[in-house]
């Protein structure tokens, strides 16, 4: 894809993306995982709802 800035302003770009502090290394996306956790909050959540209904009632 080629850039719309002129050279200059794609070369300041570039070096402010290489500064340490723009580069995060990150995991990558686990979406099993995430689905996981969203089914054990789920389920966890549920339960507890069944426990404080039979405890008010």
């Amino acid at each position: 894809m080629t850039s719309r800035l002129n050279p200059d302003d794609q070369k300041h770009v570039e070096q402010y993306l290489q500064l340490s502090q723009n580069r995060v290394e990150r995991r990558p996306f686990r979406p099993w995982l995430l689905l996981a956790v969203v089914l054990v909050t789920v389920i966890a959540l549920g339960l507890l709802s069944r426990l404080l209904s039979y405890l008010t009632l």
